[in-house]
């Protein structure tokens, strides 16, 4: 097992604009995947270090808002579709806020991200509004296949 904080993890999930695939349970017990934009969040701990999150926002009433918000427990996947093939496994429980300011930082980064430093401010503004969520993902356990085809 690993971290979120081991470099070559932290390298693979901040790489490029890969999408994670959330893994969550609907209110009937099925499980339920979807793509999520996703960013790694650093925020210090108790102790004065420093502890990393996947971040992501959602629509407080969209069906991963309402799950979310029901059981927290989750698993995200972040996948390289070609060689050297790797993937990084997240598992965890959700933290979820509904603070203007930290839904509109993190739907910031997540548009920076994936649309460009350019529009980043633009994808914030749109998707930082009342209604949407923050969602942060607590690691319980990390698995990670860097090189699948080694």
């Amino acid at each position: 097992m690993t971290s979120l904080g081991d470099p070559a993890v932290r390298e693979f999930l901040s790489t490029g604009t890969r999408t994670g695939m959330l893994g969550f349970t609907a209110s009937d017990g099925r499980p339920l995947i979807a793509p999520v934009w996703f960013v790694l969040d650093e925020r210090t701990s108790g102790d004065g270090g420093a502890d990393l999150r996947i971040a992501f926002n959602t629509g407080a009433d969209t069906a991963k808002g309402r799950a979310l918000q029901r059981d927290p427990r989750v698993v995200l996947c972040v996948d390289l579709p070609e060689p050297p093939y790797a993937f990084v496994q997240v598992q965890g429980r959700v933290q979820i806020s509904d603070d203007l300011d930290e839904v509109r930082r993190i739907a910031t980064a997540a548009g920076g991200r994936y649309m460009g430093a350019d529009r980043a401010e633009e994808f914030g503004a749109r998707n930082g509004v009342p209604g949407e969520l923050v969602v942060w993902i607590e690691p319980t356990k990390v698995i990670a296949s860097l090189d699948v085809s080694a």
